[in-house]
């Protein structure tokens, strides 16, 4: 086939698919691999998300991108129909060939919108958040809607092991056979290459991602407080959206008072996350709960030590003691432990540790695999020559 030609499905029109989420800052930061390859093919890709500041960024990329209602904190029945019926109204015009659905709402009511619209239609789970880790009425109601839901996906995917086996445990999937494990999304090993460890003579930690209760951001800030007088040298960073659309979301009074008290530094957020990794001596996420943390691969590719909390998600990408340190989750103590021995090991000890994260993070978590993943996939549910395997 020729490149320059889009390829095209039996009908002779393109082939088209959908990137669905809750944040376009999502499909930006996590699946431009994916998108670089689909662009690459000459497949319409089409984002469908609430618009925000990433929407250029990925229309230069290729992407066609459509402003989606979600309302991701609320439970008002109305606002999802609205979700729902936009979904449904955007499928029935676009006729894509097939749809990825990342994050509870658009897993949910996309799922059921495309089985509506007779598209077919892929889940991918990015990470459970409070429906398990709280026991809540919503989060009842979240598990009956998923137990609904994903009786419509051709399959669902996980990104770690732990998530899988709760929604088996749970029944929640209708089609237990449709179930299949991503291990996680990846990380460009070449875009965050090895980089030295910084020669200050403050060590510097910092905590990166939404800034959520659920991240173990207060958890971060009582272990800055207790190692403040035995390390008076060191430095707790955050860097993050503050005030999201979450259930979970810290303030930013709450991070002024921090500040103020001289317990952490706010750095504010940043497209490009590797000069504050490059400036940091550990990546700390002390998460309850993830799908497999971006932030975390990403500082292991550029050979940083990590400390995280010992639960599903994270503890796929920390080997205890090996490339990085697990503690306790929802434990203040516990973390200022592990953090406190990252302080007093030497240089070439971090060094040693960070470099163990970067092979592992090559081995096992390299976005070529997940894009490799995606592409097998859409060739057998389109049968697209564009998606054979070429010879090298």
């Amino acid at each position: 086939m020729n490149a320059s030609v889009s390829p095209a499905d039996g009908m002779g029109a393109p082939l088209t698919i959908c990137l669905v989420c809750n944040t376009g800052f999502a499909i930006y930061t996590y699946r431009q691999g994916l998108i670089r390859m689909l662009v690459a093919k000459g497949v319409r890709v089409i984002v469908l998300a609430p618009r925000d500041r990433t929407f250029p960024l990925l229309e230069q990329m290729g992407c066609e991108c459509i402003d989606l209602p979600v309302a991701s904190k609320g439970t008002n029945p109305l606002d999802d129909l609205r979700t729902l019926t936009a979904l449904y109204r955007h499928y029935r015009r676009i006729r894509p060939n097939v749809v990825f659905h990342y994050t509870i709402k658009a897993n949910i009511y996309g799922s059921v919108a495309a089985w509506l619209a007779r598209v077919p239609s892929i889940a991918v789970t990015t990470g459970l958040g409070y429906v398990f880790i709280q026991k809540s009425h919503a989060a009842r109601v979240a598990k009956a809607l998923y137990r609904f839901a994903f009786r419509f996906p051709r399959e669902v995917w996980f990104l770690n092991r732990d998530d899988e086996l709760a929604f088996r445990n749970e029944r929640l999937l209708a089609h237990p056979d449709r179930a299949r494990l991503l291990h996680g999304e990846g990380v460009d090993i070449d875009h965050f290459s090895l980089t030295p460890l910084p020669l200050g003579e403050r060590p510097t930690f910092v905590l990166i991602g939404r800034l959520l209760w659920d991240k173990g951001v207060a958890e971060y800030v009582d272990a800055a407080r207790m190692l403040r007088s035995r390390y008076p040298l060191a430095k707790f960073q955050l860097l993050g959206p503050v005030g999201v659309d979450n259930p979970s979301a810290i303030s930013q009074a709450d991070i002024d008072g921090w500040c103020k008290e001289g317990i952490v530094e706010y750095l504010g957020e940043a497209h490009d996350v590797r000069p504050v990794i490059a400036n940091a001596d550990c990546v700390v996420l002390p998460s309850y709960r993830e799908g497999v943390p971006r932030t975390l691969m990403e500082a292991s590719a550029m050979g940083r030590p990590i400390v995280a909390t010992d639960v599903p998600g994270c503890r796929e990408v920390v080997d205890d003691g090996v490339t990085g340190l697990l503690c306790e989750v929802k434990n203040a103590r516990s973390l200022a432990d592990a953090l406190a021995r990252i302080l007093d090991m030497s240089p070439d000890a971090r060094r040693a540790m960070g470099l163990r994260g970067r092979e592992k993070v090559t081995a096992e978590f390299d976005e070529a695999l997940v894009v490799e993943r995606y592409r097998q996939t859409l060739l057998a549910l389109t049968g697209a020559e564009v998606f054979e395997a070429r010879a090298q």
